[in-house]
């Protein structure tokens, strides 16, 4: 009899392990060995800006660094206000759209929580 935990999203008993996550057959809900049962994935997944506010989806931030956008000769300037932005996992932690520049990837250790 294994000792596996049941799936924290289906509360299914039929979980497996695959290397160091566990999968759950029916659902396909996959999480870390090394995370909580009870953890949820939008509690494992938290943003904080460059003083150390959580941010949300939908917050207001402002750009505390000038930023060259690539490819363009375009700067986004300190002070810049961007609104309504959407929290992403990957090497750009905000997906935002900027007045004048257009829809971009920012760092949220370049913003501070308006």
């Amino acid at each position: 009899m294994s000792n596996l935990p049941a799936c924290p999203q289906c509360a299914s008993a039929l979980t497996y392990t695959d290397g160091n996550m566990y999968v759950c057959p029916e659902c396909a809900h996959e999480w870390s060995m090394n995370s909580s049962p009870t953890e949820t994935p939008e509690q494992a997944f938290i943003v904080r800006d460059a003083v150390g506010n959580v941010l949300q989806d939908g917050d207001t931030v402002t750009v505390i660094k000038d930023l060259k956008v690539k490819s363009s000769s375009l700067v986004v300037k300190v002070g810049t206000k961007v609104k309504n932005i959407r929290l992403v996992a990957g090497d750009h932690d905000i997906d935002c759209r900027i007045d004048g520049i257009g829809s971009m990837g920012l760092k949220s250790e370049f913003v501070k929580k308006a």
